[in-house]
């Protein structure tokens, strides 16, 4: 008898099959992104019927298969239960996993993106950031951590450090003020938004969570990460027509 295989991660999906089993995505440290079949799952009393639900954190035993995994068991750490009575942060902390979802692959090392849903989920259930900055500050990373992040540093033409101030969405990058007067999508943006920036790519993870911005700069943030986002996501998430209907 194969022996299974024990990895860390996180439920990002769940859906029924057949009359008693389940299909749950796992993201993984080990494996990346995989799936895998709960038999008997929707069964009263089953072992696995708490562990492959969305959000459940912790080690699960699975066994390999030819085109999926068997989950056969599980040791959870957190099961994230209070994010169901907060609304509206459990509808973001489901549009969190859809977007882990797209972004994740089957033998990628998923480390820092599991670590920054953990941190993520953790946040909202803190409540001490508006949560659409906390949408903001998880769009921004995950770009980062997939290698699709702006240039915010310096500028792309003479690299200089001063000035930032005119965003291109085509170049993906930021221009110095005199700079930016050549290209031709120039996007102004606020020395508060470039800062943010910089501080979302850049910061150690346990620390990411630690800062606020202003009514008019979260504004400005929240239009730039949706611009940047319809670049790099083609898929449409169905967790956003919920929060869009919540606005």
């Amino acid at each position: 008898m194969r022996e299974p295989i024990n990895v860390s991660g996180m439920v990002l999906s769940a859906s029924p099959v057949g009359e008693y089993d389940k299909r749950v995505v796992i993201l993984t440290r080990e494996l990346g992104k995989i799936t895998a079949f709960a038999r008997g799952a929707r069964r009263m009393k089953s072992p696995l019927m708490a562990v492959s639900n969305p959000f459940v954190f912790g080690e699960f035993q699975v066994y390999e298969g030819r085109d999926s995994y068997t989950l056969s068991g599980a040791n959870i750490k957190e099961y994230f239960l209070d994010l169901a009575q907060m609304q509206p942060g459990v509808y973001y902390g489901f549009y969190f996993l859809e977007l882990a979802e797209y972004f994740g692959q089957e033998g990628n090392d998923e480390t820092q993106m599991l670590n920054l849903l953990y941190v993520t989920m953790n946040a909202i259930r803190r409540g001490k950031q508006d949560l659409r900055l906390i949408r903001c500050i998880f769009e921004l990373r995950t770009i980062t951590i997939s290698g699709e992040a702006p240039q915010m540093f310096s500028c792309m033409e003479c690299g200089t450090k001063e000035n930032l101030t005119v965003f291109s969405l085509r170049d993906s990058a930021i221009y110095c003020q005199n700079c930016g007067k050549t290209i031709r999508d120039p996007w102004a943006l606020q020395p508060g938004t470039v800062l943010a920036c910089r501080y979302i790519i850049a910061a150690p993870l346990a620390k990411l969570y630690g800062f606020t911005v202003n009514e008019e700069i979260l504004d400005e943030l929240e239009r730039l990460l949706r611009a940047y986002l319809h670049r790099y996501v083609e898929k449409k998430m169905k967790t956003l027509q919920i929060l869009d209907v919540m606005k």
